[in-house]
């Protein structure tokens, strides 16, 4: 879980952030699809209509909406115009709506498309939905997609719209695919444009920091770091250091997981609530549904719900954990949605842990099982969910841009309060050990010297699609299944306060790659890493550094936007009419200190300065300048003589009253 000034993507999918506006007219009637349906609008465009979504046309438009009765849409419209810009002004118009301008970026060229740029808008924190367009351009053509959507519904829907903008192609596109091709060895010339371009990248992003390494037919071919572990230090980063590795974690959770089922001690479709009678959501009906699979599936229904640990974690214990699982309320239906879950993932370990050591602390009994049956018997011997043993020595610090776009060493406080839920994502290691688990992923469940360490069902039930992301792509077990290329490759990434990695292999080929960064920036290197490594192996399209080349200037332009939307310091008489005390019943109460004309908001398992931003609604939020919470919002929501500070996430929003 992060927040940053930066947006989240900027050139894979249209991203939403959105405005609730009325439309001059209503489109006409229309039938929701029974199933996935392909489509096209009149000059060719294809894209996909969700299962479920409607679609209408309106003056050439074509509207496509959720389920939800909420005014959520997505509009497609076939442009012509000489500029980006013009497009999607004419596409505004038509839909009768002027939204706020902030920001445009361009993004590289790709699925067909010779142009690509991305329009992000100003829109109040207290309309709970966000605005976006984007226009893209082949030969002389403009087609220009505009997003209204609820925060709730985005998010919700997530996987919906991933399918929509996945197959968003010109006409007569054909999608490149590497079916068929045998990929060409990593041989020295091809390692070292893997180099060039991992050492480019961390420079264009501001990295201090990377390590990659690359296994191809049962050998390691590259293991090396690139940078620093600190900035300011000069110890580089190496195959051996250290890294939090966030939701990679999960991945091998799910192995433990496995090498009990195949032990017979587990299985994947027993009732979870039978093999742990304390298991409990807040849906009676969902709780008795969930399977031991279904913990690591994120097919529940069951909603990302972080903010408990965001401002509790100090607080947490694993059975703390376990409890706020009777909290959570699925909103969609069982097995409907792709919806990530940490605290279901959190859940499988803790679980797992008590099938191997009953009776044991539930923290205590994962991490015995997790080193006896995963880290121990595949060598694995820094991975370690010791803290005060991971960082000694070889191991690299996190980093991230303060409010001036300068890189600093971030404090660990918010990564520290990951242990109490650790199977979802507490895990250090580093590329020479993941490589180790990459490869026995590869060997279908041997080890090097030939000896089984897992039977293979129990192993690659694992990697059975649980729930659709795309239209090529499915969850299965914490590990992503992708065959939009054309050839299969499995993946999983991993997202901490300035550390994001990514491991990944494509079975058929035997190959497989790790990527471990230490800052903010280090989440846009795994995409093109990947990308690049195809394209090396299959003579690929050169995509990947243009890709990134325009993501880093696309990232800069959208942090020096957003920033000038903010007062630092904070405007006085803002700060002034803070209450010193708030709470929330689930997240517990924020102190507000005043130091001269600055004011600390201190959540316990965070405190940071905070900045005033001015709404378009007249409202007003305070968010976090401190840069482990850059651009976390406050609004204010004083009512009837209380003050009041409001939080949201995608689909939760918490109120925050004065403690009088």
């Amino acid at each position: 879980m992060r927040h940053s000034l930066r947006p989240a993507a900027l050139a894979a999918v249209l991203s939403l952030a959105v405005l609730s506006t009325a439309t001059s007219a209503a489109p006409q009637a229309a039938t929701a699809a029974a199933a996935e349906q392909p489509q096209a609008t009149a000059r060719g465009t294809t894209f996909l209509l969700p299962e479920g979504w409607a679609k209408a046309t309106r003056d050439g438009a074509i509207v496509l909406t959720p389920p939800e009765a909420d005014g959520s849409r997505i509009v497609i419209v076939d442009a012509t115009a000489a500029t980006p810009d013009e497009a999607v002004a004419q596409a505004w118009t038509a839909l009768g709506m002027t939204p706020k301008f902030l920001l445009a970026t361009d993004a590289a060229p790709q699925n067909g498309w010779e142009q690509r740029r991305f329009y992000q808008y100003d829109v109040p924190q207290n309309a709970k939905r966000a605005v976006q367009a984007a226009a893209y351009r082949r030969g002389k053509a403009w087609t220009v997609v505009l997003a209204d959507v609820d925060q709730a519904i985005a998010e919700k829907r997530g996987s919906q719209f991933g399918k929509i903008f996945q197959r968003l192609q010109p006409a007569g596109y054909t999608r490149e695919s590497f079916a068929g091709r045998t990929a060409h060895a990593f041989d020295a010339a091809r390692l070292q444009q893997v180099a060039d371009f991992v050492e480019q990248m961390r420079r264009d992003f501001d990295v201090p920091g990377v390590a990659i390494g690359i296994v191809q037919d049962g050998k390691v071919v590259m293991s090396r770091g690139f940078g620093v572990r600190e900035l300011g230090k000069p110890a580089p980063v190496d195959g051996d250091t250290r890294f939090m590795i966030a939701s990679n974690t999960k991945a091998l959770t799910t192995l433990m997981l496995a090498k009990l089922v195949d032990a017979g001690k587990l299985d994947w479709n027993a009732r979870a609530v039978d093999v742990y009678p304390a298991f409990k959501l807040g849906d009676a009906a969902t709780t008795g549904k969930v399977l031991v699979k279904h913990l690591v599936c994120a097919c529940t229904g069951v909603p990302r719900q972080d903010m408990e640990w965001l401002f509790e974690g100090e607080r947490q214990t694993p059975a703390s954990v376990m409890a706020t699982l009777a909290t959570m309320q699925p909103t969609s239906g069982f097995g409907e949605l792709f919806q990530y879950s940490n605290s279901m993932a959190a859940a499988a370990g803790f679980i797992g842990g008590q099938v191997a050591h009953p009776g044991s602390e539930l923290g205590a009994g994962y991490d015995q099982a997790m080193q006896a049956l995963v880290f121990d018997p595949l060598g694995m011997r820094d991975s370690t969910f010791d803290f005060a043993r991971a960082q000694q020595g070889d191991y690299a610090a996190p980093h991230g841009y303060d409010i001036d776009h300068v890189v600093r060493v971030l404090g660990m406080e918010l990564n520290d309060t990951t242990l109490p839920s650790r199977p979802d994502g507490a895990a250090w290691s580093t590329v020479n050990d993941l490589l180790k688990y990459v490869q026995m992923e590869i060997d279908r469940g041997l080890l090097p010297d030939g000896s089984r360490y897992i039977g293979e069902a129990a192993l690659l039930q694992r990697r059975e699609p649980q729930v659709a992301v795309g239209p090529d792509k499915d969850y299965a077990m914490a590990l992503m299944v992708d065959r939009s290329d054309g050839v299969p490759v499995i993946d999983h990434g991993g997202d901490l306060i300035g550390y994001h990695s990514n491991m990944m292999w494509w079975p058929e080929q035997k190959v497989g790659a790790v990527i471990l960064t230490n800052a903010e920036e280090g989440v846009y290197l795994r995409g093109p890493f990947k990308r690049r490594l195809m394209e090396l192996m299959f003579d690929g399209e050169p995509q990947a550094v243009a890709a990134a080349e325009a993501t880093a200037k696309a990232n800069r332009a959208a942090f020096d936007a957003q920033r000038k939307q903010m007062q630092w310091p904070a405007d006085v008489a803002a700060l002034d009419a803070l209450a010193p005390r708030y709470r929330n019943p689930a997240l517990g109460e924020l102190v507000v200190t005043r130091q001269g004309d600055r004011a600390v908001f201190d959540a316990g398992a965070f405190r940071s300065a905070v900045a005033s931003m001015p709404q378009p609604d007249g409202s007003l939020a305070l968010v976090a300048v401190d840069p482990a919470m850059m651009g976390f919002p406050f609004v204010r929501a004083d009512q009837d003589g209380t003050r009041r500070l409001i939080v949201r996430d995608g689909q939760h929003e918490y109120v925050f009253d004065e403690v009088k």
